[in-house]
């Protein structure tokens, strides 16, 4: 039975924001990469999933680091929340209706662990009761302001990891309590 984590890079005052944080140094670029292949797969709200597809196409300027991060991408299996897209990418599953029993289904039916992306999407699951780990990636950077990484209430949460990522990052993993 798969477990649904809710990761994202976050600002130390809890927002989401990745045009703000810069782009990952090299070590953190490469725990993504290797993160990636380790997941089942991903489940992405339409937003996300609109900044992440990026990764979809080749772009020459591309270092090695970033060649490798995008393969690893397009083969993973993805699966798109949304009721406004009527076509998604390459190994890509378009979920139009039924969350809750299209998410119940994967955790069922996978092995392993699938990522949650989006802060609309994670708020959903979250009052379904179905995100098993929060992984928050912690950026030294105060926004002020922008799309929160929890949008709305939720019951007390009990740390159970944290963990450096890089120079400036910390991994804070909490499950409900």
């Amino acid at each position: 039975m798969a477990k649904l984590i809710y990761e994202l890079n976050v600002s130390l005052d809890g927002y989401i924001d990745h045009q703000h944080f810069g782009p990952p140094d090299r070590d953190l670029f490469r725990h993504f990469t290797h993160r990636l292949r380790e997941l089942s797969g991903m489940v992405y709200g339409r937003g996300m999933y609109q900044v992440m597809n990026y990764w979809d196409d080749a772009h020459p300027e591309w270092d090695a680091d970033e060649r490798d991060y995008a393969d690893a991408w397009r083969n993973q299996r993805k699966w798109v929340v949304s009721r406004t897209l009527s076509t998604v990418g390459p190994n890509a599953t378009l979920i139009a209706n039924d969350l809750e029993a299209t998410m119940q289904k994967l955790k069922a039916e996978c092995p392993g662990e699938i990522e949650v992306a989006g802060t609309g999407l994670a708020q959903s699951l979250t009052g379904l009761g179905l995100i098993d780990e929060y992984r928050l990636y912690l950026h030294p950077v105060v926004l002020g302001s922008g799309k929160p990484y929890f949008s709305a209430a939720r019951s007390r949460l009990r740390l159970v990891a944290h963990e450096p990522m890089s120079q400036d990052v910390i991994r804070l993993t909490y499950v409900p309590a």
